[in-house]
């Protein structure tokens, strides 16, 4: 028996494959070659859909996984800490830019409840596409991407009230105050039933699905929550997107939101772009060519209005030109909810079918040319910052006191053989010290407000955010990283970490702290190379560590420990910089270790003589590996290389008589 809509599924991502791998020669994005395949398999073009309805509603499903990711990634708390871009900058850019776009649709004609309606599909963005697009930069933290985050979450929340007011703008509803008390009793209701479900249910069901030990149940589960969460808010007259937010949500705040998020990816990619697919297939390719011109100019009139809104509004928001400007380049677009909200104003007549058509193609025009903007985004605002601005008022913005966050900082750099600090407290701090004096570079990554208000004023290259989530660690190159040091108290969160991080890197040199000896196990278990109680001297033992890693030198570290023992730590503050090529690194062959020595004194019986007429090999024990000599490394070593006075030679041998010869050399 033949199934119809599977043929539908075959035509439409067997074209979209074709197509993309055509695009990607061109590194033209994915979105792009979906949106061409709907094109091509829509009514206007070569007409290849029967089961229209059943590839929207798959397009519907990629919406919901959408936006349920988009709520495990944001979480309450997460929310919380934006409030003020989501509420005030996303409340400023919906309603200036249905003003303005209001305003002018009233001037070319059109009706009053038209043009209110024409402007809220204007002012939605495509949440889709911009954080696709973000994330995929790794700049979903930078300033701009949490300006962009912050309106499109407030976006993504309008759009339910919007629907509700679409009957009311046609004039089908005789009693609005009413009707506003229905939608406010609704969302009242349904937000202590999410309430509930996190506090309560949520927690108590996972925890016993993780008990399984059963990952096609934990699967099963996460998706069944989803869809039953909106199920429930579309069953009260809400939007299914609304109620697969509001899951994602609920589960951000549990110890389980990172794997279901990697879970539910793979859904999301699928049916997502069936909904590119069904956007494409909606175009009229006759209207578009008879109408160029002038969808053309209204393009430009959305890329203006929107620009200009997102401009004043994150000025408002005391944000710097540079955050301005790559803001408003980033959100200039109509959205896919835009489209959802199109058709709600097609059933109720707000939107005449040439109007859709209009508003279809400016549409897929600034969907398309999203991506191609974002890419350029950095050098568009260069140009902007010097043809755009006066050069003194240029001065004076800078001089301005700004909101500035070190991930503007962070978006800049690019870490590389670095440290990775996941936490900011006492050890966090400590350990941040050590490596700034001694050059190391690093990166520390913390979700705590005071904790990242308190590394900003010290300067402190510190990312907001969850060092479990992949899009961090993508963020902070953690592919690059050498050592990562965990100095976090959730024990949970922690072997979560420590799983993120292998996912990975198998090579980086993981260093944990715990607080008790009965976690060590369970933290290398899952991939940590030492893990520190708190029992023992966990801020020294944790930088020594760091510092071998770097090789240090063996008497350099112990140099330092010397100090701030003697002094009851408050020597971290004052710790003099020391040689950053310097190196100790440990092995896991038992008693054996690999070490960087510096050869600092002529007076002894190595500098200016021979490996073998030191005696390197027969009197000490130990084997030259190489020699680093200024900016030359020497690593075909003969018994007749000699070793001069400056050398850093890197040996190998046991503890004891690595010291041994450590004292000979250096003095």
């Amino acid at each position: 028996m033949e199934i119809p809509l599977l043929k539908e599924i075959v035509i439409v991502l067997g074209i979209s494959i074709v197509i993309i791998l055509a695009f990607q020669k061109i590194k033209v994005p994915s979105i792009l070659g979906f949106l061409m395949a709907g094109i091509i398999v829509g009514p206007s073009a070569f007409n290849l859909l029967s089961s229209t309805h059943e590839v929207e509603l798959l397009s519907e499903i990629g919406i919901i996984f959408l936006l349920f990711i988009i709520g495990i990634e944001l979480s309450f708390s997460g929310l919380m800490k934006i409030r003020k871009t989501v509420f005030i900058g996303g409340g400023l850019q919906v309603g200036g830019t249905i003003l303005i776009t209001a305003l002018v649709s009233i001037a070319l004609g059109v009706e009053i409840n038209t043009a209110v309606f024409i402007g809220f599909l204007i002012s939605l963005s495509s949440t889709a596409i911009v954080l696709k697009m973000l994330q995929e930069k790794g700049e979903i933290e930078s300033p701009h991407g949490r300006v962009a985050l912050g309106i499109l979450i407030f976006q993504d929340i309008i759009v339910v009230p919007m629907m509700l007011l679409t009957p009311i703008l046609a004039g089908k509803s005789d009693n609005i105050g009413e009707t506003l008390l229905i939608l406010l009793v609704k969302l009242i209701g349904v937000g202590a039933v999410v309430f509930v479900l996190q506090r309560y249910i949520v927690p108590f069901v996972f925890k016993l699905v993780v008990k399984s030990k059963n990952r096609e149940l934990f699967i099963l589960t996460t998706i069944v929550f989803c869809f039953s969460v909106a199920w429930l808010t579309s069953s009260v007259g809400l939007s299914l997107a609304l109620g697969a937010f509001f899951a994602g949500l609920i589960i951000s705040e549990s110890e389980y939101s990172h794997q279901a998020t990697a879970n539910v990816l793979p859904f999301r990619e699928i049916f997502i772009s069936f909904f590119f697919i069904s956007v494409g297939s909606l175009l009229d390719l006759s209207f578009f060519i008879n109408n160029v011109i002038y969808i053309l100019l209204f393009v430009l009139a959305v890329l203006l209005i929107k620009m200009l809104v997102v401009a004043v509004v994150t000025f408002i928001l005391k944000t710097q030109p540079r955050t301005t400007f790559m803001s408003a380049l980033s959100i200039f677009q109509v959205g896919e909810f835009s489209l959802l909200l199109s058709t709600v104003g097609l059933q109720n007549d707000l939107l005449p079918n040439e109007l859709y058509q209009y508003f279809l193609s400016v549409s897929i025009i600034t969907m398309a040319l999203t991506p191609f903007i974002l890419q350029k985004s950095h050098k568009f605002t260069d140009f902007l910052l010097v043809a755009a601005i006066p050069k003194g008022v240029r001065k004076r913005l800078n001089n301005r006191k700004l909101e500035q966050s070190s991930s503007e900082v962070d978006q800049v750099q690019e870490w590389s053989d670095h440290v990775v600090i996941i936490g900011y407290g006492i050890n966090g701090q400590n350990i941040s010290r050590v490596t700034s004096h001694i050059d190391i570079p690093y990166v520390i990554v913390d979700m705590d407000y005071d904790a990242i208000e308190e590394a900003k004023r010290k300067n402190q290259p510190i990312v907001f955010g969850d060092a479990a989530d992949p899009e961090i660690l993508k963020h902070i190159n953690i592919q690059k990283a050498r050592v990562v040091v965990i100095a976090i108290s959730d024990p949970s969160a922690t072997k979560k970490i420590i799983s993120s991080v292998r996912l990975f890197s198998q090579t980086v040199y993981i260093i944990v702290r715990t607080r008790f000896v009965k976690e060590i196990d369970e933290n290398m278990k899952v991939g940590a190379d030492e893990v520190i109680p708190e029992e023992f001297e966990t801020s020294i033992e944790i930088f020594t560590r760091v510092l071998k890693q770097y090789m240090i030198t063996q008497s350099d570290i112990e140099n330092i420990v010397t100090s701030i023992r003697s002094y009851d730590y408050q020597m971290l503050t004052s710790i003099k910089p020391t040689s950053k090529n310097a190196m100790f690194q440990q092995l896991d062959i038992p008693n054996k270790e690999v070490a960087t020595l510096h050869v600092q004194h002529g007076d002894n019986d190595i500098a200016g003589k021979s490996i073998v007429d030191s005696g390197m090999g027969k009197k000490y024990n130990v084997t030259v590996l190489a020699i680093k000599r200024g900016r030359k490394y020497i690593s075909e070593i003969q018994p007749t290389t000699k070793i001069e006075i400056d050398d850093l030679v890197y040996i190998f041998g046991t503890s004891q008589d690595i010291n041994t010869l450590n004292k000979v050399i250096k003095f």
